[in-house]
């Protein structure tokens, strides 16, 4: 038996008499607790600010590690013939991947987490979910690797993809029907940085397809800023390699739930295939959720500081902390900051790619969500697999340069922009300073 097909079991806790905090023995679903216990704030209906929730987690190994143990083990010695321990085999669970999943449900507002070996990972068992013929709803503007999956499921497994642009509820209502089994949304898109109203969309499938499962990757916000499934949506996921990890020394990807039951059709394909996180991996990224909130907040304020620097110099900014971007008033109804993504345009393809390769402290790379700062043009790296012609049909702008914010000196960061802007030139140089050409 697997100790990951477990929600997260409540905070309920006893002492012995010598004093020692004790923990109820069996999880919300009746099986039970592995040896490296569920984390969870120690008094009965209390809930922790998110700051605390982060770094507190309990767990009871024999030598009562401060630091939960790598158990870096493929097998676990059964006590009798028969078997039945609590676990057999790391492909279907090992105690530090779950109590690394049980400390992301409880950051997560979730019932249940499952970890895997990648955010991309994470959406393939998700669509394993689909049969032929069934009809799925996303947006226009995705990340790249979002694209090509479902292009690849077009394709070869049946499945209707329809595209359209999520920021417009309207048009999402438009192609729901009863035979829509899945809606994928991303907030803030990738990179167009444009905002999904998740609980109208959510509302409107399941009136639609009562059992459509809406699905949202909400990893440019991270749990710290934003909990889809508390706007109605029934999964969300999460590329671990991200903000979670925040070093990008490793990769991982993570699903949550409050269905118990849609938990057990999700572990299933992991523990088939093999996909969940490795436990040292496991360990890697329990380590880096801890300091998911000062990073943040750092990554924020340099992100504000750097859009409104770009904003004021001329350039079209996009990022949800700026007052100009559209649905400001929207993104802040639903999340607790902005992140640290944002893109802005140049209006010349030659000439971003001068600012790409001119900065200095900015590394050109894929990805985000790490503590040192990153520039590229999603055109020509992270959304490559979408063709030209399709690109502008979903009008991405092939000057787009997109910025992902890290932990540095913000004053250090605008510097090396600056500098690069101008050795671009990509700005007039003016007694006053500098501004967009």
């Amino acid at each position: 038996m697997s100790a990951s097909r477990s929600g997260v079991p409540n905070a309920a806790s006893g002492s012995t008499s010598t004093g020692k905090k004790t923990f109820p023995p069996v999880d919300l679903a009746g099986n039970d607790l592995p040896p490296s216990p569920a984390p969870s704030s120690p008094h009965p209906g209390r809930r922790y600010n998110i700051a605390t929730e982060l770094v507190f987690t309990e767990g009871s190994d024999q030598y009562n590690a401060s630091s939960v143990p790598i158990y870096q083990s493929a097998t676990f010695k059964q006590t009798s013939g028969g078997g039945g321990g609590e676990y057999d085999y790391t492909r279907s669970g090992n105690p530090t991947r779950t109590h690394l999943e049980r400390h992301l449900a409880k950051i997560m507002s979730a019932q249940r987490a499952l970890v895997v070996s990648s955010g991309m990972a994470a959406l393939d068992v998700i669509t394993r979910l689909l049969r032929p013929g069934d009809e799925v709803v996303t947006g226009d503007d995705l990340y790249g690797g979002t694209n090509r999956l479902l292009k690849y499921l077009s394709t070869n497994g049946g499945i209707i993809v329809h595209h359209v642009d999520t920021t417009q509820p309207e048009k999402v209502q438009a192609v729901l029907s009863e035979k829509t089994t899945m809606v994928l949304l991303e907030t803030p898109t990738n990179p167009l940085i444009k905002i999904v109203d998740i609980g109208r969309i959510a509302t409107a499938a399941h009136e639609a397809n009562p059992n459509c499962i809406v699905s949202v990757d909400n990893t440019m916000m991270s749990p710290l800023l934003l909990n889809p499934l508390d706007f109605g949506a029934d999964v969300v996921y999460e590329s671990g390699t991200k903000y979670l990890s925040g070093h990008h020394d490793l990769m991982a990807g993570v699903i949550a739930v409050n269905d118990l039951a849609l938990g057990e059709r999700l572990y299933f394909p992991i523990n088939a295939s093999g996909c969940g996180l490795s436990p040292f991996d496991s360990w890697l990224l329990l380590r880096g959720v801890k300091t998911l909130k000062v990073r943040m907040d750092q990554q924020q304020s340099n992100a504000q500081r750097i859009a409104e620097f770009l904003e004021s110099n001329g350039f079209k900014v996009r990022y949800p902390g700026l007052r100009s971007h559209p649905q400001y008033e929207l993104h802040n109804s639903m999340a607790r900051g902005a992140g640290a993504v944002l893109s802005f345009e140049t209006g010349d393809t030659v000439i971003s790619e001068r600012i790409v390769e001119s900065a200095k402290l900015w590394a050109i790379s894929v990805s985000f969500g790490c503590v040192n700062s990153l520039i590229s043009m999603p055109c020509r790296m992270s959304h490559a697999s979408i063709d030209a012609k399709t690109r502008a049909e979903r009008a991405m702008p092939e000057d787009l340069i997109r910025l992902c914010v890290g932990i540095e000196d913000v004053d250090d960061l605008i510097d090396d922009l600056s500098r690069a802007l101008v050795q671009a030139g990509a700005v007039n140089v003016t007694m006053e300073g500098i501004e967009a050409r």
